[in-house]
């Protein structure tokens, strides 16, 4: 009975949350919550309410999972069965040790096919062939720390291949082996992303092989995050027929994952340009209707949209755009330069847009036509535009730039009124008191002078009177004024003193 007990307790931790709930409902439990809850509640189930009914049900469940004909066992492999599947279990020195995970006659699985997991295409990596399909990670034992192995072969054709391919860069091969990781619970119909478990180590033939590492966070309080995308482990294989053997460390920490092994061919940000400006260029003619259609009337809004800015300045790194590029699904118009958008996807991938950080898949990634020629037909010092209604566009200049052509200009912005050029009789308008409007005391109106010319703003009102009293005096006056030898108060030499109007 205890040895049936346990038995039935390790096929029930092997389920899946379907399983699981399925075990629970065929004996009135509830089904609902996360999976460690439904663990727990069918193990409890398992251990007190022990029954002939309830191991039927379980072993119903396991051999449903895990099918007899499908047992990874490498010196017997069932006739059809990919040689990825097979197990180490019988070269490995500890298999006698694990007599006690047998079940039904049949070894533990360390790792069985799922054919539910789908992992996502990645825009760097061109599958090719699928060596290993995604197979879940088991755990042998309670232990945190868990090992699991599998084991493929390349073919010769393959093999050459791989030996064959060109070199991205030194040691690095055009056409690799990759293991990808993802979780066995895939989220949404789009696939399963890669994801890492924690403490994983990968090893391939007795050596292990480089696993990304973490990115540093360069903000407080936040965690660095591990860039999950495929390991090479292509440098480690036998490119022959001779097997190859994989051995995942990972941590069992309740979350189930997945394993694949493929073929595949990679690229690099500048294959994926060349493919964009190959594949994904919007006419300009299109790009201009779409901006029609952002500032088309709407009755029912209470502002007019008359026009729209856009800045020529990649918000990436802060300089000119190149290469406009944008995201389909996006509302803006604003781009990015699509250069070196690739180039940091290609070091760190995340495929968010940087102006309104919602996902930016590569294949619906595109080129503005309208923006790139627009870049071609500004100066490098213009940094912003504004798109009009009619599909146009005028540049902006920003009031740094007006300012600087203004100190270029050699016109002032304003005329100057010369309020010193002599009149017909000889006299300053100054000294018949003439206002800056041009109008003088006695009705007549004085002459703007040209641009350049001096004000003397060193004559105060009395010494105005005092000149114009000299101006209407009698001829003996001005005569014995022009004998003296010193200037009568209020005269003053032209000469000196003047200050410039501009």
């Amino acid at each position: 009975m205890a040895a049936e007990l346990v038995e039935a307790m390790n096929m029930v931790k092997s389920f899946r949350v379907s399983d699981l709930q399925t075990l629970l409902a065929s004996m009135g439990r509830s089904k609902s919550g996360l999976k460690q809850d439904l663990v727990g509640r069918a193990l409890r189930l398992v251990q007190t309410e022990y029954s002939p009914e309830l191991l039927k049900n379980v072993r119903q469940l396991y051999e449903s999972r895990f099918p007899k004909t499908s047992g990874w066992l490498a010196a017997r492999r069932p006739e059809g069965l990919p040689v990825a599947y097979s197990s180490s279990l019988s070269s490995s020195p500890t298999a006698t040790s694990q007599g006690a995970d047998y079940l039904n006659g049949i070894s533990k699985p360390i790792a069985a096919p799922v054919a539910e997991v789908k992992l996502v295409p990645l825009p760097f990596y061109q599958t090719l062939e699928t060596l290993l399909p995604p197979t879940e990670l088991i755990a042998q034992n309670n232990e945190k720390l868990q090992d699991s192995q599998c084991i493929f072969e390349l073919t010769q054709s393959q093999a050459d291949q791989i030996r064959n391919a060109s070199e991205l860069r030194a040691g690095i091969k055009s056409i690799q082996v990759v293991l990808r990781i993802c979780y066995t619970d895939s989220i949404g119909g789009g696939g399963s992303e890669d994801q890492y478990p924690p403490n994983i180590a990968v090893k391939v033939n007795q050596s292990y092989c480089h696993v990304p590492g973490y990115y540093p966070s360069n903000k407080p309080g936040v965690e660095p995050r591990r860039p999950c995308r495929p390991v090479n482990i292509t440098p480690w294989l036998h490119l022959s027929t001779v097997s190859n053997r994989v051995t995942v460390t990972w941590g069992n920490f309740g979350k189930r994952y997945s394993v694949a092994v493929y073929l595949v061919r990679v690229f690099t940000s500048a294959d994926l340009f060349s493919q964009l400006k190959l594949c994904s260029v919007e006419s300009a003619e299109r790009c201009r209707e779409r901006i029609q259609d952002k500032l088309r009337y709407d009755p029912e809004s209470e502002i007019a949209t008359t026009g729209l800015r856009v800045s020529l300045i990649c918000p990436l790194v802060k300089m000119r755009l190149g290469i406009p590029c944008r995201v389909l699904t996006c509302a803006h118009l604003q781009c990015f330069d699509a250069v070196f958008f690739l180039q940091m996807n290609e070091k760190k991938p995340t495929w968010t847009c940087p102006v309104c950080d919602k996902p930016a898949p590569f294949e619906l990634l595109t080129i503005d036509g309208l923006l790139s020629e627009i870049l071609k037909e500004t100066h490098e010092d213009i940094e912003e535009i504004e798109y009009l209604t009619d599909g146009s566009w005028r540049p902006i200049r920003d009031e740094k730039e007006r300012d600087r052509e203004r100190e270029r200009s050699d016109t002032p912005d304003y005329p100057v009124v010369d309020i010193c050029a002599p009149e017909a009789n000889g006299h300053s308008p100054a000294h018949s008191s003439t206002s800056l409007t041009g109008k003088s005391t006695n009705g007549s109106v004085g002459t703007a002078a040209a641009p350049g010319a001096v004000v003397d703003l060193t004559l105060d009102s009395s010494s105005e009177e005092e000149e114009g009293g000299v101006a209407a005096g009698d001829s003996e006056d001005t005569e014995d004024s022009a004998d003296s030898p010193t200037p009568k108060r209020g005269r003053y030499n032209y000469d000196k003193d003047l200050v410039t109007a501009y």
